[in-house]
């Protein structure tokens, strides 16, 4: 078994010396603790994930907000609070290490206990988003889902026109290209302005364990938005992504390419392209066949037509809340 990455890095060291503090990369200096947040509401949880999703607040404003670190507009924050996955070297510890062990159940050969282990064997990671607009609410926020089936005149007449309306901040992709933020999570580096990209750890994966390793690739190009925009053009582009990406993930971590899941989503959650890295055996959220492209398949489907990705129908889930979705009710195609 390959050997897992290091599970401290720079930015998480700086936090443990400040005393759990979190930082904002690339802009002011935003520094507070999780103590200072006010949980508003859960906005959804998942059993089978072990991850709750919370609409918290910044109480007070102004001076008081000033006092704590914080910088920017508004007060509400979305904390996402998800149980670390087993590290292997550490379960015999998790047995041996004193502990309260509370018998739930005992039926023949079966017995369920309920365990309290030390914080050094219950980890949690907490993601803080603030400011949190009302967009990164309702993001998070539970809600039925919809498949749409969208065309290319579709794509042209309601979605384009959809996304170039929107103000969605992404520059913190930016800051990361730039490495003006998190240069020292960089996994790969290929600068070429055209056929570059950069990959990093994304922040689901803790970098503790190998199980549910996840990594971005983001290329270097700002006007590729998504799969749509791809055409035979991009395929150095993403030939790069697919072959240097595994190169690199299998020199730092171990992991073969062919134990990894290499994709792009469609809708995307942010519209600069990116491709996700993923162990095989992860079911990594947004995986599923309704929203995940094989990068494979997308070069082999570039490398038939050119023109695959403005021609073909794309299927992907729209939360009914989604101001996408409203948009595609109005124009009657669902």
């Amino acid at each position: 078994m390959a050997e897992g990455p290091q599970p401290k890095r720079k930015r998480e060291e700086e936090g443990e010396k400040n005393g759990g503090t979190a930082t904002q990369g690339g802009g002011a200096a935003a520094a507070f603790t999780l103590s200072d947040l006010r949980v508003r509401r859960v906005l959804r949880e998942s059993a089978r994930d072990k991850i709750v999703f919370l609409h918290a607040e910044v109480p007070g404003s102004g001076g008081e907000m000033e006092e704590i670190g914080l910088s920017g507009e508004g007060t509400d924050a979305v904390v996402i609070l998800e149980k670390t996955p087993f590290q292997e070297e550490k379960i015999p510890d998790l047995l041996k290490k004193p502990m309260n062990a509370e018998l739930q159940m005992h039926n023949d050969i079966y017995c369920t206990f309920y365990l309290s282990p030390p914080p050094e064997l219950s980890e949690i990671k907490a993601t803080v988003v603030y400011p949190a607009t009302e967009k990164h609410i309702q993001k998070y926020l539970r809600q039925e889902v919809h498949l749409i089936r969208e065309t290319w005149e579709d794509y042209k007449n309601i979605t384009l026109p959809f996304i170039q309306s929107q103000s969605f901040s992404i520059q913190w992709v930016y800051n990361i290209l730039e490495k003006k933020a998190e240069a020292d999570r960089i996994v790969h580096e290929n600068p070429d302005p055209s056929n570059g990209f950069v990959l990093v750890p994304d922040l689901k994966w803790n970098q503790n364990q190998l199980d549910d390793l996840y990594l971005i690739a983001l290329v270097q190009r700002r006007e590729i938005k998504s799969l749509r925009d791809l055409t035979a053009e991009h395929l150095p582009l993403l030939r790069n992504v697919l072959q240097e990406g595994k190169e690199a993930i299998v020199k730092r971590f171990g992991v073969p390419g062919s134990q990894l899941r290499i994709y792009l989503h469609y809708q995307p959650s942010y519209h600069h392209l990116h491709v996700h890295f993923t162990a095989l055996g992860y079911d990594a959220p947004g995986s599923s066949v309704e929203r995940a492209h094989l990068l494979a398949d997308v070069i082999d489907n570039l490398a038939m037509d050119s023109t695959y990705y403005q021609k073909r129908a794309l299927t992907f889930p729209l939360r009914a809340d989604e101001p996408l979705f409203k948009k595609f009710q109005e124009a009657g195609k669902v």
